[in-house]
């Protein structure tokens, strides 16, 4: 999977956004303002830190070495995938939990404003 393809597998969620908050290069992925994806997209080899549930997050470890606990983030939530060692459907699908489970976790009422379960 190239930069442009995470770009733009990020941004292709409901009410997904791309923000700058840290510096030019780092690039965040946020749904109403919770982020789900943090990446630096020019960096080699290319990362993206996600969101995963705890018990998720140690069985992928385990058997992806690609798959590291998240840099500078909560371990036991965050996971840091080397896109590049994985199959692009193992990505897709790592992407797509993070933003299912920052979803999950925001007010309903917001929930149903994505029109997501």
């Amino acid at each position: 999977m190239t930069p442009q393809e995470l770009r733009a597998l990020c941004l292709s969620f409901n009410a997904a956004v791309e923000e700058f908050p840290f510096n030019p290069d780092t690039s965040v992925f946020k749904v109403l303002g919770k982020l789900f994806a943090l990446t630096n997209l020019d960096a080699r080899p290319l990362t993206v830190n996600l969101k995963c549930d705890p018990e998720d997050a140690v069985r992928l470890r385990a058997d992806h070495e690609a798959i590291v606990p998240g840099w500078h983030m909560n371990k036991r939530h965050w996971n840091t995938v080397t896109v590049a060692e994985l199959p692009p459907r193992m990505v897709r699908e790592l992407v797509e939990d993070s933003y299912d489970l920052v979803v999950a976790g925001l007010p309903r009422a917001e929930r149903l404003k994505l029109d997501r379960p």
